[in-house]
């Protein structure tokens, strides 16, 4: 797929592909550092729908994945939702947080208005840039990654996994081969409104920043020491470190839906 540098790239319910990896885009936002990014999808090799989606704009500093659950196609009209709400929302101004509010709400009146009583729900992964400053969100246990000089996750697992972690009742080592690592504690549309607790960071904007949001379906295959090696490549573009961090996740197994954006600050 290949777009003016002022064009969103989101991964479209409409036509759901096995296989999407887009194209890097390099543009200069006013006051801001270069922004180069990189993004794609991959259905995986176990599963025959994609329930995860993305959007990717740097015009509206607005990144994010989002994973969706419920079966049949819950799973893609949840993140398609939550998606379009997101995009919606800041769009018109509202703040990072204030959007994740918002799709959360909008995802929960669509269920509470169907007839179909299976529930569905999504993560959410976001990142917003601004002038010189960025901040990120979460809900569930898709990540977001930062890097400077080293690789940090950001973000913190809602699920029972990591709460056990937290708690000192599992030993992190073991944290990735737990039988119950895909139980989540959070999700919108799952979660009720007044006991959703949105994880949030924000901070100073700097030149050679970069971050990584992706789907469980990544850091189930891919440890972060391997995804750390691939996102240092200073002589692969962005978009050749999604499409190598794709194949890694594929070469491991590809037992669930994967997507990764990168996003790089020069």
């Amino acid at each position: 797929m290949s777009h003016t540098p002022h064009t969103p790239i989101q991964q479209h319910d409409s036509f759901a592909p096995s296989h999407h990896m887009g194209h890097a885009a390099r543009l200069s936002l006013t006051r801001q550092p270069m922004i180069e990014f990189g993004h794609g999808t991959h259905v995986g090799l176990r599963r025959t729908r994609n329930e995860d989606t993305y959007y990717a704009d740097a015009s509206l500093g607005l990144f994010l994945v989002a994973d969706g659950m419920g079966g049949h196609q819950h799973g893609e009209v949840a993140s398609a939702l939550v998606r379009d709400a997101m995009v919606d929302l800041v769009t018109r101004g509202h703040s990072l947080i204030e959007a994740v509010h918002g799709a959360g709400e909008r995802l929960l009146a669509h269920t509470r208005g169907s007839v179909d009583v299976l529930p569905m729900g999504t993560t959410i992964a976001a990142l917003r840039l601004a002038a010189d400053s960025y901040e990120v969100a979460w809900v569930g246990d898709s990540r977001i990654y930062m890097w400077k000089r080293e690789l940090r996750q950001v973000s913190h697992d809602h699920s029972l996994v990591q709460a056990l972690v937290e708690a000192g009742q599992l030993d992190p080592a073991k944290a990735a081969r737990h039988p119950q690592r895909n139980v989540l504690t959070q999700a919108l549309g799952v979660t009720a409104t007044e006991q959703l607790h949105i994880g949030m960071a924000r901070g100073q904007l700097e030149s050679d920043m970069g971050f990584l949001l992706c789907s469980d379906g990544l850091t189930e295959g891919v440890t972060d020491a391997s995804i750390a090696q691939t996102v240092a490549r200073t002589d692969l573009a962005a978009q050749e470190c999604v499409d190598q961090l794709l194949l890694s996740a594929l070469d491991s197994g590809g037992d669930d839906n994967i997507t990764v954006i990168i996003v790089r600050c020069r």
